[in-house]
């Protein structure tokens, strides 16, 4: 199984976090994704 994500775009409010994220993954991949607080990896 695949997953896919195309140009995805998640604010808050009047606030930008994410724009225009593609990425994808393929069955048996391993993906991590880190960053600061409030940059949007829980919106993810």
């Amino acid at each position: 199984m695949n997953f896919e994500v195309t140009e995805l775009a998640v604010g808050r409010g009047a606030t930008s976090v994410l724009t225009g994220l593609s990425f994808e993954l393929k069955a048996g991949e391993l993906v991590g994704l880190i960053g600061p607080n409030g940059s949007g990896k829980t919106s993810l």
